[in-house]
């Protein structure tokens, strides 16, 4: 059984989406400085999660609000 979903509800879902991966790109970055001192390998590894976290925040907000960062690459 297939659930359809119509188009406010997706743009509802993209932006829960959205604000989730906003949220945890933040937790990673402060517990990359948390780390920094104490953690290199652990710094590192959140580093490399707030940088995918911040990928998927660029690709939500281009189905958002499509051009909107066009000029930033």
């Amino acid at each position: 059984m297939t659930d359809v979903v119509d188009s406010d509800e997706l743009l509802r879902r993209i932006q829960r989406a959205r604000a989730f991966a906003e949220e945890e790109e933040r937790a990673w970055r402060t517990r990359r400085e948390d780390l920094r001192m104490t953690d290199p390998d652990g710094a590192r590894d959140a580093e490399v999660r707030s940088v995918v976290y911040e990928s998927v925040l660029r690709v939500l907000d281009e189905i958002l609000t499509p051009g909107r960062s066009a000029g930033g690459t």
